[in-house]
């Protein structure tokens, strides 16, 4: 007899494709929350409210211990603290990508390698030709790295119209450039170093390892462990947020608790009867607290983060983040100003110059595979939609920028934001039309 309520059998592919999809689902509608933010901070920060909208971030919290001061205002605990959450969940996705998913492949990984090189390289390099002895070189930064929500938003006003392979091409590029530019936020726009507490920092992450290579697995423990880190790499002149990438990339992808085991295990619990609490003994309740365990666990520690997380990342840190950040004072701003002008120059043209040909001359060189599926026309519209900089390029222009220029860059990363949202929409717009008139063809011929 067939148990009507028994699930689906699992497949090897359902560990790769389901929470690549969860991740998708979570971005696109983030994207939306992530657009209503910005708009709602533009219009506090240029309304009657707008001392008390911009004066709201600056005020100061923390804690004072003898000559130990962690007092800082609430933009930065919300840039350095909270954004460590958003760099750890994309770490954990680069790895669970790397090892468990489409990237598993070196060469098919090559190609949004090269593109996110090149989607770094070439702007940087238009930026420091524009700005080149000007005030503000130093902010090349900005135009560096590609927001994962709103490109994935974009991607999903066309559904099914586009091949799925490049949105897997478009967020791996998104990952590995912002895991680039945080390693440039680290090194480049950090401070004078403290090597001692940078020491206690390595400690601690050497302790991380440690206590996974023993088979620790409290989530507290590690979230303890991850907080001291986080404390020491702020403390030490490092950009705070690379402990989340470093932490990010050190969590196991291997599970714990094998699908024989967890059988094994659930089968001891399911002897017992139904109903009847005479058969529940001591052994067979640390049984039934052991099958919760073990359901628990037959989940990577990559995954189970991820699942926990990347929620939070996407609908409450991302949104208070663009609250944060985006608020810009319009009067008295204009686009002629050099940094506004050098930044939309660098996300408009530089990322799809950069992404689009050193994409293809990895796959000319041979070093990379273009996937099967995914055209150059559709890798080109993608392009453009790399150059929607937002969260990584108002990140990086409050720690490259000055009070007098900061709104100019800001302004200049939400116009060059808009025109790539709007040129790459536009251009997968008329592929799909094309595609969509070359199939009706195919159909009535």
């Amino acid at each position: 007899m067939i148990d009507t309520h028994q699930g689906l059998p699992h497949e090897v592919a359902d560990s790769i494709t389901k929470p690549f999809a969860c991740f998708l689902k979570i971005e696109a509608a983030a994207g939306g929350l992530l657009l209503l933010a910005v708009l709602l901070a533009l219009g506090l920060a240029n309304s009657p409210w707008q001392a008390g909208f911009l004066g709201f971030w600056e005020t100061p919290i923390g804690l004072t211990f003898g000559s130990l001061d962690f007092t800082r205002s609430l933009r930065h605990w919300i840039n350095d603290g909270l954004m460590t959450l958003f760099f750890f969940v994309l770490s954990l996705e680069l790895k669970r990508e790397l090892v468990l998913g489409e990237l598993r492949n070196p060469r098919q990984a090559a190609l949004p390698f090269a593109g996110a090189l090149g989607g770094m390289i070439v702007p940087v390099s238009l930026y420091l030709v524009l700005m080149s002895g000007q005030p503000g070189m130093h902010g090349w930064g900005t135009v560096m790295a590609t927001d994962t929500a709103f490109v994935i938003g974009c991607l999903a006003l066309f559904g099914r119209r586009i091949p799925p392979t490049l949105r897997l091409f478009l967020l791996s590029l998104a990952i590995f450039d912002d895991v680039g530019a945080i390693l440039v936020v680290a090194f480049g726009y950090g401070e004078a170093l403290n090597w001692s507490v940078l020491g206690l920092g390595f400690l601690g992450i050497g302790i991380v390892a440690g206590a996974s290579r023993v088979g620790i697995r409290s989530v507290p423990v590690y979230f303890l462990l991850g907080a001291a880190v986080w404390l020491c790499f702020d403390a030490s002149g490092v950009h705070a947020t690379i402990a989340g990438v470093i932490l990010g990339l050190m969590t196991p992808t291997r599970i714990w608790v094998s699908d024989a085991r967890l059988r094994a295990i659930l089968g001891r619990v399911l002897a017992v009867r139904a109903g009847d609490h005479r058969q529940r003994d001591a052994a067979s309740h640390r049984d039934l607290r052991q099958a919760g365990r073990a359901v628990t666990e037959s989940l990577s520690p990559v995954e189970r983060l991820e699942l926990i997380l990347h929620p939070w990342v996407g609908f409450a840190i991302m949104p208070i983040f663009a609250l944060a950040n985006a608020g810009i004072t319009i009067q008295g701003v204009d686009f002629a100003q050099p940094i506004s002008l050098a930044i939309i120059v660098g996300l408009v043209l530089g990322k799809p110059i950069g992404v689009f040909g050193f994409s293809w001359i990895a796959v000319r060189s041979g070093l990379a595979a273009l996937v099967p599926g995914l055209s150059w026309p559709f890798i080109l519209a993608g392009s453009f939609l790399t150059g929607i900089g937002f969260t990584m390029s108002l990140f990086i222009a409050g720690l490259a920028f000055d009070r007098s220029v900061l709104n100019a860059a800001k302004l200049g990363i939400l116009a060059g934001s808009a025109i790539s949202a709007a040129i790459g929409i536009l251009m997968l717009l008329l592929l799909t039309l094309l595609v969509a008139r070359a199939g009706s063809a195919t159909a009535a011929g």
